[in-house]
């Protein structure tokens, strides 16, 4: 007779010793990797690494949110807060210069829907706004990750994405958009093919989806 091992919950912080391999398979793939005690160290570090004056594009985030650091960047007037800037524009008539700045900031800040042990970050999304900057399109990206997202790989990743966050995501959208998310794109990031422009603050502690 066999037991079967119940599987962790994806809302679990992992331990110390999985937070060191992700950090290692991340610095493995040209990341560049701190591991932090909590929001609070994050959001210091946040403010630290980017430069005063510097454009920011904040990707939708319930960890930024939750720690200060989108208030810090975009109503503090430390930084060109591409959020607000685009959000002031009028759509029909500057869509496409909209998107250009949301593609192309100095730095884009944001979070992963998970990261794997095997050194890869998934992040998904419902308009796509942040993939461009994420992929490649800004000068520096820097994730803030809460220990509950890290997962074995790939295929655990996108079970997390479409178990846990999506229904979550979703009504957080219902509640402040009238409409549930979709899983329209997603990104997967293996490797940073210009060595420490991106990022990862790995947290010791569960925060966000």
């Amino acid at each position: 007779m066999t037991t079967a091992v119940p599987t962790t919950s994806f809302s679990d912080p992992a331990p110390a010793q999985r937070l060191e391999r992700v950090a290692a398979a991340l610095r493995a793939h040209n990341f560049a990797v701190e591991i932090l005690d909590d929001a609070a160290a994050a959001r210091t570090r946040v403010e630290e690494l980017i430069p005063a004056g510097a454009s920011v594009f904040t990707g939708a985030s319930e960890t930024l949110r939750l720690s200060g650091i989108d208030a810090d960047i975009n109503t503090s007037g430390r930084y060109e807060s591409v959020k607000s800037r685009g959000t002031s524009m009028d759509r029909a008539t500057h869509l496409a210069e909209i998107w250009r700045l949301l593609a192309t900031p100095d730095v884009i800040v944001g979070s992963v829907a998970a990261v794997t042990e095997t050194g890869s970050l998934m992040i998904a999304s419902a308009s796509g706004s942040q993939l461009p900057g994420y992929a490649g399109g800004s000068l520096r990206a820097i994730w803030v990750v809460g220990a509950q997202k890290v997962v074995p790989d790939l295929s655990a990743a996108l079970r997390r994405v479409e178990e846990h966050c999506l229904p979550l995501e979703s009504d957080r959208a219902m509640t402040a958009y009238g409409q549930p998310s979709a899983l329209n794109r997603i990104l997967i990031l293996n490797a940073e093919p210009h060595p420490g422009r991106g990022t990862v603050l790995l947290l010791r502690e569960a925060i966000g989806f």
